[in-house]
């Protein structure tokens, strides 16, 4: 029997995450936590009463049903996304775009996507189209496991056993979920052992008495935490972990307290809308990702408002077609368990073979067409600086960088690289600088931890205590060292934390601080200016369009306090407009740094800067 309640809340959540991506609702993503709840909660239902009612539970059968309910439609969207992505996208994507289509299709693809760092919360510049199948991988790992952990304790005589068995897994699952958002955020973000908690709230709704929560006021107090999460989370926020307990317990809370919703819950839940949007929750669900990434991806560029309304219109058109033709007929055909099984392997293999014809149609060029076609090797123009190879880089997590000594090792005359990625795109350029003048170079680089010395809040697996260490450790090495000269720089578009009411200030607080750490600690303190910024991901938009439609990088304004010996690099990248092409060379290796041999092409204007301050 069919809840309409639930139908509502299926269709929120699909409604939330799709607001989410289109970034229309920050804290939108929770839908995903509602639509745990609420597998966990339907899934332990239908197996306690099949086994109450036959005395037994049919695993092959339960696993039949649900590969019957969710393989047709997500192998259909999953193929689809696969053709469009071939025909829409840039032939460099399509190596990437050919692995995670196969961990797609094999449900796996939450840990391989965390493996492979792909922050869901905080995308590239050209994420993958199929980067949302990680939910679907976490609930297959699930619907796996789940039926044989509670076919096991049934086996015991007491139910007793079993709830107290769920709630021990519940609730060590909530522990390690905190755990590991601290210390490893990506792959508590995809991974069952973080997330089964979520769907064990639902699972435990099962045990507990519907009077217990008779209370008119507690759909009212769960909908509030349900609009204060969605309103007041967002991709910053640490997830899931504790912040999670929160629409999770409001999920728990709506399904509980089902039978007291006001009249207005149930007017809404019960319209003919919101019940049209619960039964198309899933296709709309597998849909709205590459609605919405893909002409993003094909453009070059985000989505103006209008176009992001008219994507997900076409979501809903899309959903309701395939939950029409696929969902829906699929579903309540007969099928012998070999043909189940059968079609479940020949959809796993056209989705592979598909991917490797993906993968092999992929290209290592990029031609650049203008009044004539120019060739680039992909690898050359997305090749990153040598620190991020023998682990000089600092990544997320890391506080202290290593020797990384570079030049002549024996040389008196020490020059320091210290900042973030924006610091590191010039150390191509230092080194051979370095190295043709005799000078010993040491590269102080880490991941998205600028120079500058100010407060960003943790965003995915981005945390400040390990920024702050790092720079500590990096400062103290700095003064030990008393080098010749500091050179600094620092992406300049981070985003302040929320109480920082002006950003201008926060920048200048923390140049300041800056400053004054680096004092007395060497003869020369240089911050290079930041790079002009792209607006789109250089390389594919090169490899899709002509080149003038990828001339659209900006001018970063120079907002350096006194005290730094400034140095503005946007004069050599930038004349009227900024060229995603400089003098025969591409500019940017992504959509934010420039080029190993662009900055390997800028040797003599830096020279010629530290020349003037007898750095060389």
């Amino acid at each position: 029997m069919r809840i309409t309640q639930i139908q509502a809340l299926r269709a929120l959540a699909a409604i939330l995450v799709t607001l989410f991506h289109a970034r229309l609702m920050p804290g939108g993503f929770i839908g995903v936590d509602i639509f745990y709840v609420i597998s966990g909660y339907l899934i332990t239902g239908l197996i306690l009463r099949e086994i109450d009612r036959d005395g037994h539970l049919d695993l092959p059968a339960f696993y039949q049903r649900r590969i019957k309910r969710l393989l047709p439609t997500s192998a259909f969207v999953l193929i689809s996304t696969a053709i469009l992505s071939w025909i829409l996208l840039p032939a460099i994507t399509r190596a990437n775009l050919g692995k995670d289509l196969v961990a797609a299709s094999l449900y796996v693809s939450n840990y391989l996507f965390a493996w492979w760092q792909n922050d869901y919360q905080n995308l590239n510049a050209t994420p993958s189209p199929v980067i949302h199948y990680w939910s679907l991988a976490v609930e297959e790992q699930f619907y796996l496991l789940w039926p044989i952990f509670i076919l096991a304790l049934t086996k015991l005589s007491k139910r007793i056993y079993l709830v107290t068995a769920i709630g021990l897994v519940t609730f060590f699952s909530f522990l390690f979920s905190i755990y590991q958002t601290r210390t490893s955020p990506i792959w508590a973000f995809y991974g069952l052992p973080t997330r089964a908690w979520e769907l064990g709230f639902g699972a435990l709704l099962l045990f507990i008495p519907t009077k217990v929560f008779s209370s008119k006021l507690i759909p009212w107090i769960a909908f509030a935490g349900i609009v204060f999460s969605s309103l007041r989370y967002d991709e910053n926020t640490a997830f899931p972990g504790s912040k999670a307990l929160l629409p999770v317990l409001a999920t728990f809370l709506l399904i509980a307290s089902i039978q007291v919703w006001p009249p207005i819950f149930n007017d809404l839940g019960n319209n003919r809308i919101a019940q049209w949007l619960g039964g198309i929750s899933y296709p709309l669900y597998l849909w709205h990702w590459p609605a919405l990434v893909l002409p993003s991806t094909f453009l070059g560029r985000p989505l103006h408002i209008r176009e992001r309304i008219a994507c997900i219109a076409l979501t809903l058109l899309l959903a309701e077609l395939t939950h029409r033709f696929i969902e829906e007929p699929l579903r309540h055909k007969k099928f012998s368990a070999r043909k189940i099984y059968l079609g479940a392997i020949t959809t796993t293999l056209v989705s592979a073979l598909l991917a490797v014809g993906i993968t092999a149609s992929s290209s290592s060029e990029i031609s650049v067409r203008g009044a004539t076609t120019t060739k680039f090797t992909l690898a050359d123009v997305m090749k990153k600086p040598e620190v991020y190879g023998d682990g000089c880089h600092v990544n997320y997590g890391e506080t202290k960088s290593g020797y990384c000594t570079y030049g002549d090792k024996n040389s008196k005359n020490v020059i320091v690289l210290y900042g973030d990625s924006h610091a590191a795109q010039w150390f191509p350029a230092l080194k051979e600088i370095a190295v043709a003048n005799n000078l010993k170079l040491i590269s102080l680089t880490k991941s998205a931890c600028p120079a500058v010395d100010s407060l960003r809040p943790d965003q995915g697996a981005f945390k400040m205590v390990h920024c702050t260490k790092w720079r500590q450790n990096s400062i103290a090495r700095i003064v030990s060292i008393h080098p010749l000269a500091v050179i600094t720089s620092s992406f300049q578009y981070f985003t302040p934390p929320a109480n920082y009411p002006n950003r201008g200030q926060w920048w200048s607080d923390g140049q300041r601080k800056l400053l004054k750490n680096l004092e007395g600690s060497a003869t020369h303190i240089i911050y290079i200016a930041d790079t002009p910024r792209p607006l789109r991901d250089i390389p594919s938009c090169l490899a899709s369009r002509k080149s003038a439609s990828c001339d659209s990088t900006e001018k970063t304004p120079v907002t350096i306090i006194r005290g730094f010996d400034i140095i503005d690099p946007t004069s050599w990248l930038c004349t009227s407009f900024c060229p995603a092409i400089v003098d025969g060379v591409v500019a940017y290796r992504d959509g934010s740094h420039i080029s190993v041999d662009m900055a390997l092409a800028l040797i003599p204007q830096l020279s010629a800067q530290l020349r003037t301050r007898h750095i060389l």
